[in-house]
């Protein structure tokens, strides 16, 4: 069996807690470790216990794996930390792995929703990382999930059999329905600023923008995997889907794309978390 490991370290005068995942005692672990990084406000076990299952899984198959809390989420000490802000985090975390695991010369980076993100835009930053496993990454704007609200979520209701049985039964809100349509018609064909404001230089480039930069300057390989029923993957999806500097970033021969048709965002039936599993199994063997 793999063995588990718990973990305490320092970050900016903070104590974060993880738990390390190593092959079995006696066996050769590969040069090539596992970090996952943790998203939204989930910590160290994730949903569905899908980062504990992860790890266990990549241990089993040779890979060391280390899972671990962001600041001020769950065991670890200090000031909570968005996902643009988890830098520092991140570099302590290599840092404590690439120490517990001698023969380790290179982590990838595995991350859900803004953790994908945080992996991302950090990458380019550490020679150690080489690579990225980006599920459902999340690159939000209020035009990009109004676009695919109205180009997923409401083409999919009008062939879901619930909602015309509610429109038989009188059930259905049709001026609620058409003012929430009307509202992300509005949002996805706007001018991506707030009513009221006015884009200037000093203003931060939108999300997705950044994450094309980061990515792009990040020159190892990175796996996306996508669940066909998130709005979240859609969005990110929708930048690819149109021809531009996302299009042509995606299809370089160091990004691999994979996407579990009826998956939800956090992958929450075990075997759509199996899958996942098997294919970042498989994408570390590949090269």
């Amino acid at each position: 069996m793999p063995e588990e490991r718990a973990l305490v370290f320092p970050c900016r005068g903070a104590a974060l807690v993880g738990i390390l995942s190593l092959p079995a005692p006696g066996s050769t672990p590969s040069p090539r470790g596992v970090l996952v990084v943790v998203g939204g406000s989930q910590y160290r076990a994730g949903s569905h216990r899908q980062f504990t299952l992860l790890a266990r899984d990549m241990a089993a198959a040779g890979i060391p794996a280390l899972r671990f809390d962001y600041r001020g989420m769950g065991d670890s000490e200090g000031e909570l930390q968005d996902f643009e802000g988890a830098g520092d985090d991140l570099r302590a975390a290599i840092d404590r792995f690439v120490l517990e695991v001698p023969g380790m010369s290179e982590v990838v980076l595995w991350g859900l929703c803004d953790g994908a993100s945080a992996a991302a835009m950090y990458a380019p930053q550490d020679a150690r990382v080489a690579g990225l496993v980006l599920l459902n990454p999340w690159v939000r704007t209020e035009e990009g999930a109004a676009r695919a609200t109205i180009k997923h979520y409401y083409r999919d209701r009008l062939f879901d059999a619930r909602l015309w049985k509610k429109v038989v039964s009188g059930r259905f809100d049709v001026k609620d329905s058409v003012r929430s349509l009307w509202t992300n018609v509005g949002k996805a064909f706007g001018s991506g600023v707030p009513t009221g404001e006015t884009q200037t230089d000093a203003q931060p480039a939108p999300l997705p923008e950044r994450m094309l930069a980061a990515l792009d300057s990040f020159k190892g390989r990175a796996l996306v995997v996508l669940g066909g029923a998130d709005l979240t993957a859609q969005e990110f999806a929708d930048l690819s889907s149109r021809p531009g500097a996302w299009q042509r970033l995606l299809d370089a021969p160091r990004f691999t794309r994979q996407r579990i048709d009826k998956a939800d965002h956090t992958f929450s039936r075990r075997p759509w978390q199996d899958q996942v599993s098997s294919w970042t199994r498989e994408w570390l063997r590949s090269w």
